[in-house]
């Protein structure tokens, strides 16, 4: 529904995508127009689409870069199913994103780029602008940003190449004068960034800006303008957060609480790599980070820091995660704190190295040697991996175990608004101490959470030794048969006892109907907005979602028996399904997606009205 107000027509919400080539800045103004929307507040959900080759060839159809933001006045929790607006910089951009641009929706074409070397490398024989087709489907705004942009820096002393690296900021400006949004958080940024070092990199870039919008202003190309108000939020402090920065300052508000020095220990994998550089930028509170020589050492590294009594943390991706399971066998069987965190992306191998993916559910669960269950919890958006970090250390910390964090490169890289947490809401994080009543015997465990107390090396009166060998409560290595299989049962059952902690699922819904729909991960904004489309049109649906992957929720089977259907959308072939139906013995119907995106709303809305009995 949409309303005229001072020359705007108001919507609720708007799905804004731009595309170009991968030199053209779209994750820049991407960010740029996500800021612009924080600020209004709008409220906003972020997908940043890139390529995995470091520089494709420009105007290639490898080498498109888009950028997505879902902004508007109500509660936003997917990036949008379709853009409704597309602004392609490039054939290669329009030929890759058109198909997914909602029919009338906006269509702002650099007509500059359009060339007939252009076209052929985006495989047209023909230039598709000339199409009469295209501005019938489309609202079709061709604009020459190359050309207006060069015109805007005429008597700027950049050379030619420089200038024309401005023109991302050319369309960005002409998008915020389509939609309303404020200049000044990204002249902010521009200063900023380049006023001081490049000062004339600076003034250009503002000054495209600016000419992108009066050129909106001025011209009679396009006239249409759209407002999305303020969205009503919860009173507090906000800031834009992505999910890995949310992540890391979980994992250091986890270690404060708990007292505990943070040793994050790391190699370069995508798209886990700007954890270990904002991880850096936090030595004010103490915080040591560590780039090792690769995989195997990182988590060495963050074991061995555990050991001396710090908590150690190290972060991977999928790849990172197999060459890490010896270690982490290791830190199972002597029971130290550890924290793994595995951004998820496309594989096998090196597969989709920057497209999302939830496939290594199954490898966290079983991807060691030996009977070792780890603790697994995943966060469901960018700004929830601030609790499931602070989650993942009170379980290592309190457990002594170590904890696998899943999160996936589409969480990890998107972005929504943050309302900064009140600690003291948190649950405490209690540091298991040494019995001091007598000689201290390693594996003696407390009797409600099965943790062995931790002594630090080098402490009079509790010397001691761990190793991969099998131990006896006394820390004695055992090859004895007995202690070896209660040892075994003691580590698992120690792990099944977290469940103890956690709070009651929370329903999407009513406790009993049709159809449930089970999910984890990133999924939780597409299934989350299924299921409340369903429910306002009167089926008898819900949906949970679930932080904790094992041990599993002791409330979450007694809950899916509630359901004549349980429906499990992941973008795998089905591996939580799998553990389910194992666990369980509940016919749970997987929904699966191996794209390398996330899903749409209307898939899961159309997979469930197919459960539905008519």
């Amino acid at each position: 529904m949409t309303e005229k107000i001072s020359g705007f027509e108001e919507r609720q919400s708007v799905v804004v995508r731009f595309a170009g080539d991968s030199g053209d800045g779209m994750q820049t103004v991407g960010e740029r127009f996500t800021d612009s929307s924080v600020v209004v507040p709008n409220a906003i959900a972020t997908f940043p689409d890139f390529p995995a080759e470091i520089r494709a060839p420009a105007g290639t159809i490898p080498g498109v870069s888009a950028f997505q933001v879902h902004f508007g006045s109500r509660e936003i929790l997917t990036p949008g199913d379709e853009p409704d607006a597309l602004i392609a910089m490039n054939p290669a951009a329009l030929k890759v994103h058109l198909d997914d641009l909602t029919q009338g929706g906006m269509l702002v074409v650099n007509t500059g780029a359009f060339t007939p070397e252009n076209l052929k490398m985006a495989g047209y024989e023909s230039n598709p602008l000339e199409d009469p087709e295209l501005a019938k489907k489309y609202e079709l705004v061709p604009i020459d940003i190359t050309e207006l942009t060069k015109e805007a820096l005429k008597d700027s002393a950049l050379k030619t190449r420089d200038k024309l690296r401005c023109k991302n900021f050319f369309a960005l400006g002409f998008t915020y004068w389509v939609y309303g949004r404020p200049l000044d958080p990204t002249t902010r940024f521009v200063q900023d960034k380049w006023g001081k070092k490049l000062p004339e990199v600076a003034e250009a870039n503002v000054q495209v800006l600016k000419a992108g919008y009066f050129f909106g202003e001025t011209s009679e190309i396009h006239r249409n303008r759209y407002m999305v108000t303020k969205a009503v939020v919860r009173a507090g402090r906000y800031r834009k957060i992505s999910g890995n920065e949310a992540l890391v300052l979980g994992l250091v508000a986890g270690a404060r609480q708990a007292e505990k020095e943070l040793v994050y220990s790391g190699y370069p994998i995508t798209p886990a790599s700007s954890i270990l550089e904002m991880v850096s930028t936090y030595k004010h509170f103490g915080i040591k980070s560590v780039q090792a020589e690769d995989e195997i050492a990182a988590i060495g590294v963050a074991l061995g820091a555990s050991f001396a009594g710090s908590i150690g943390i190290t972060g991977t991706s999928g790849p990172g995660m197999c060459l890490k399971s010896e270690f982490m066998g290791l830190a199972a069987s002597v029971e130290l704190p550890l924290v793994i965190c595995n951004i998820q992306r496309g594989g096998p191998s090196t597969g989709l190295p920057t497209k999302t993916e939830q496939s290594d559910l199954l490898q966290a669960m079983f991807g060691r040697h030996g009977e070792s269950p780890l603790p697994i919890v995943a966060a469901m958006s960018p700004s929830d991996c601030f609790p499931v970090a602070y989650e993942a250390m009170r379980i290592a910390i309190t457990y002594s175990t170590p904890v696998i964090i899943l999160s996936d490169l589409y969480v990890a890289n998107g972005a929504e608004p943050w309302r900064l947490p009140d600690l003291s809401e948190f649950s405490p994080i209690e540091v298991p101490t040494p019995n001091t009543d007598g000689p201290y015997r390693p594996f003696e465990r407390n009797p409600e959470t099965l943790a062995r107390a931790q002594a630090i090396p080098g402490t009079k009166g509790f010397e001691h030794r761990l190793g991969g060998l099998e131990k006896n409560d006394a820390g004695e290595v055992s090859y004895d048969p007995e202690n070896h299989e209660h040892m075994t049962e003691m580590r698992a059952s120690k792990i099944q006892r977290i469940a103890d902690s956690y709070a009651p699922l929370i329903i999407n819904g009513e406790p009993e109907g049709d159809v449930l729909a089970l999910a984890w991960g990133g999924t939780f904004g597409a299934v989350t907005s299924a299921v409340r489309t369903l429910q306002a049109e009167g089926y008898k649906v819900s949906s949970v979602h679930l932080r904790h992957l094992n041990p599993l929720p002791n409330d979450l089977e007694a809950t899916l028996r509630q359901f004549k259907k349980v429906i499990i959308p992941e973008l795998n072939t089905g591996q939580l399904a799998m553990l389910v139906r194992a666990r369980y013995l509940i016919d749970a119907v997987p929904l699966n997606k191996m794209k390398g995106r996330p899903f749409k709303v209307a898939e899961i809305r159309d997979a469930i009205l197919n459960l539905i009995p008519s």
